[in-house]
């Protein structure tokens, strides 16, 4: 039997921000999912979610796979200042589909932009979500270390796992150790040596996924 299928999903209600991407359904499935998306310069279809996808499906955990607001309206170009709160909203949106599909828990997470995102909203909104995983958590933009995106750390009250490359530009592993202590609730980081901001490499694209799985199950 299959462990994973995988289907295309493209929601949109007038009221809402419309959800498309891909559903990883596990078989063995736990009843807990992953709402999972993407950074400002990539779509769901980055090697790196792909992968995370599966690994989690195999695992117990469904995943959606989706793509921002933002992408949805525009196939290439990173987000315009004015595209965060929808992009949130679809989130929103997403989360709020597999509560009605799995009787489980609800995850959030992405990667750079993404992660953010999910981040800001789940601060906002500390019910929606059982956990955040933060994929190449964008700390500050390169070169600008005083620009710290971590106003909103300290209202974060569900477990959230960070995993970022030694080499990213946009975060050393010191600045984000000391950045994730403003966090209340569970933390944990796992730092992924010799990578930059995309995460994957060839020499840990065979095993990081099923490293971060199992992390994340974990916390």
């Amino acid at each position: 039997m299959p462990e994973t299928t995988m289907e295309s999903v493209a929601v949109g209600r007038p009221s809402e921000a419309p959800v498309r991407g891909f559903l990883h359904r596990s078989a063995v499935t736990s009843g807990d999912a992953l709402v999972l998306t993407h950074g400002a310069g990539g779509n769901c279809q980055s090697p790196l979610l792909i992968a995370l996808a599966d690994a989690f499906a195999v695992s117990g955990v469904s995943v959606l796979r989706c793509d921002l607001p933002f992408r949805q309206a525009r196939p290439h170009g990173p987000p315009l200042p004015g595209n965060a709160q929808r992009d949130q909203e679809g989130l929103r949106t997403a989360v709020r589909l597999l509560k009605e599909q799995f009787a489980g828990r609800v995850f959030l997470g992405g990667q750079s932009y993404g992660g953010r995102q999910a981040s800001l909203l789940a601060a906002a909104e500390p019910a929606l979500a059982g956990g955040l995983l933060l994929l190449s958590y964008p700390l500050h933009p390169p070169g600008r270390p005083a620009q710290l995106r971590t106003a909103h750390f300290p209202k974060l009250e569900i477990p959230a796992l960070f995993v970022s490359g030694t080499k990213d530009a946009f975060g050393t592993i010191q600045e984000l150790e000391t950045a994730i202590r403003l966090i209340p609730a569970a933390t944990r980081l796992v730092p992924v040596p010799g990578a930059g901001h995309s995460l994957l490499t060839k020499a840990n694209r065979q095993e990081l996924p099923g490293t971060i799985v199992e992390t994340f199950r974990t916390l």
